[in-house]
């Protein structure tokens, strides 16, 4: 058994984080999971999204670390959805179930696509208030299997896992990353058939972010310098596409730096949402910000630096 899964870290995450199943849609097999933890009085949260091969859980580390500085942090785990178009309805559905007018959003490659498309999708009336995309992408046409996209929901379940491990690391890594990649196998294991075929056709369906769409919001891009499933040309698409946006570099963490270099990625997007301290954007309860940081903030508002 995978030293996380059974690690008191996640034991005291599982005994104390409810997992909550909501369903939005007319069609009840399309239920939504999650863990909402932190101050409800926070009506901005950060919401994680997580990759292909994910769950909620996978941002235990997150939940644990930032509920207990006073953030409010909702993972979220999606149902089977087959088009960009239908998640971002649903995802809408949900923030409106939940009652929440504006989030930020941490996704997880797929993750981190599918929060750009729903920026994207709500930009006439803005439901995204900040992006931090971790190892993400802004076009699908870099895994070269578009022309498969619709044909995943054909394939028995061990095809798509096997397809799923191959972007897995395969070469040498610390132990502590070797834990992460057992928990996202065990993870992965844990999909059916039908939630790992629609995951892959909305990671490899045809499309790709319209950035003028949400130029107005604020954006961190995270990345690892070892390797990861993502190319150094999507890498450098993604700087592009965001010229603006504050870069933070991880020199390891592979594919799930959230797992394995869980204190560099909490840091990381608390400096992220540092900047939204003092205002009606803060996804921590302003009691536990510190008052000299926030008149500091308010003073100088550009000392948030680029987290590189």
């Amino acid at each position: 058994m995978g030293a996380i899964k059974i690690s008191p870290e996640y034991n005291w995450f599982r005994s104390t984080v409810s997992l909550k199943r909501i369903i939005v849609d007319d069609d009840d097999s399309k239920v939504w999971s999650l863990y909402d933890a932190g101050p409800r009085s926070v009506r901005c949260p950060i919401i994680f999204l997580p990759p292909v091969s994910g769950t909620a859980d996978v941002f235990f580390h997150q939940i644990l670390a930032l509920t207990g500085w006073g953030y409010r942090v909702i993972a979220l785990q999606y149902p089977v959805y087959w088009d960009h178009l239908e998640f971002c309805d649903g995802f809408r559905k949900l923030l409106d179930d939940l009652h929440l007018d504006k989030v930020h959003l941490f996704g997880a490659s797929l993750g981190g696509f599918l929060a750009q498309k729903f920026a994207e999708y709500t930009h006439k009336s803005p439901r995204v208030q900040s992006l931090i995309l971790c190892n993400s992408f802004s076009d699908t046409s870099i895994f070269n299997q578009t022309w498969t996209a619709n044909s995943f929901w054909l394939m028995p379940a061990f095809m798509l896992k096997k397809i799923l491990l191959g972007n897995f690391s395969s070469g040498p890594v610390d132990p502590v990353m070797a834990d992460a990649i057992d928990f996202m196998v065990d993870r992965l294991e844990s999909l059916n058939q039908s939630e790992l075929a629609s995951r892959l056709t909305l990671n490899c369906q045809n499309a790709y972010v319209e950035p003028h769409k949400i130029r107005d919001t604020a954006v961190t891009i995270m990345d690892v310098f070892d390797q990861s499933a993502l190319s150094m040309d999507a890498k450098e698409e993604m700087y592009k596409l965001y010229p603006n946006a504050r870069r933070a570099h991880l020199k390891t963490g592979g594919n799930f730096p959230y797992l394995c270099r869980s204190a560099e990625v909490n840091l990381y997007v608390q400096i992220h949402l540092r900047q939204f301290h003092g205002t009606r954007y803060a996804a921590i309860d302003p009691a536990m910000v510190n008052a000299e940081e926030l008149e500091v903030q308010k003073s100088c508002p550009q000392t948030t630096a680029e987290a590189t």
